[in-house]
């Protein structure tokens, strides 16, 4: 268990790439399945105003009544907030695009940047028993993604086995220092997820070779495959677990899930951020 961690509350992990497409929120709906199929009991916070999480889920827009930014502006405690999904094990914080609007809402609140903070570290979030919560964030750096960063013990980044794919990191890694230098001392990198993998591709290993070759250890071993079934199952509502358990794409998240374990384990939890 990384130093500072309570071993009484849920493992924090924030899902953040401000590039969009690059399988964000399929990989938070699939890990948070993938980890709830194991025996854990996993909260998904839906950070982001598109609500996709909470599509995929099967959660309709007129069924979500409170949400995420309820939590925020605390008009409404977690008990409020969350539902169970229809995965055994997974629970929603579900979004709308009242959450549009979070930069202007709170820029006059003095303590903007830790309003997730505050509704996800108390000991009402500890009396539900969550191993995990992963906050699925918005494609863009801004006060949302910041509050995940400041309410997370790490960050997962995925990134997409394409051109230009490294460069948009440089700017996700250094605003993870600066929030580690300046309110979450204890934040890190979880970890780099290679997403919509082609193995025929030449481009794609040219970037697995260039991520690993800069980014070393932070790399995840397990990579996610470019997969219809992946791609299918957000319009049936439901983890790519539940809707083809077989597939390549459910065989990924799985290692995945599983590598994430390992790496929590006290002889090898999880890898520094890299300066």
């Amino acid at each position: 268990m990384p130093e500072g961690l309570d071993n009484d509350r849920p493992r924090i992990i924030a899902v953040a790439n401000q590039k969009g497409g690059v399988g964000k929120t399929t990989t938070a709906i699939n890990l948070a399945a993938a980890l709830a199929e194991i025996g854990k009991k996993v909260l998904l916070v839906d950070l982001d105003p598109q609500g996709n999480a909470s599509t995929g889920l099967g959660v309709a827009l007129d069924q979500r009544g409170r949400t995420t930014y309820d939590l925020l502006l605390g008009d409404a405690p977690l008990d409020r907030v969350i539902r169970e999904t229809a995965v055994a094990g997974l629970w929603l914080s579900p979004a709308t695009t009242d959450l549009s609007s979070a930069d202007i809402d709170f820029v006059k609140n003095e303590n903007r940047s830790t309003l997730l903070k505050r509704a996800l570290r108390n000991n009402a979030v500890t009396t539900h028993g969550f191993d995990f919560i992963l906050i699925d964030c918005p494609p863009s750096l801004s006060l949302l993604t910041v509050n995940a960063m400041v309410a997370a013990d790490s960050v997962l980044v995925p990134l997409q086995s394409e051109f230009f794919a490294l460069e948009g990191l440089s700017q996700l890694l250094l605003t993870v220092r600066e929030v580690r230098a300046s309110i979450n001392h204890d934040l890190r990198i979880e970890g780099v997820l290679l997403t919509m993998f082609d193995r025929r591709n030449n481009l794609s290993q040219m970037v697995e070779s260039d991520a690993r070759e800069n980014l070393g250890e932070l790399v995840f071993e397990t990579i996610v495959p470019r997969n219809v079934r992946v791609s299918e199952a957000p319009s049936h509502a439901l983890p790519v677990l539940r809707y083809d358990t077989a597939s390549k794409g459910s065989e990924a998240y799985r290692r995945l899930a599983g590598e994430l374990l390992r790496r929590q384990e006290p002889a090898g939890a999880g890898k520094e951020m890299q300066t």
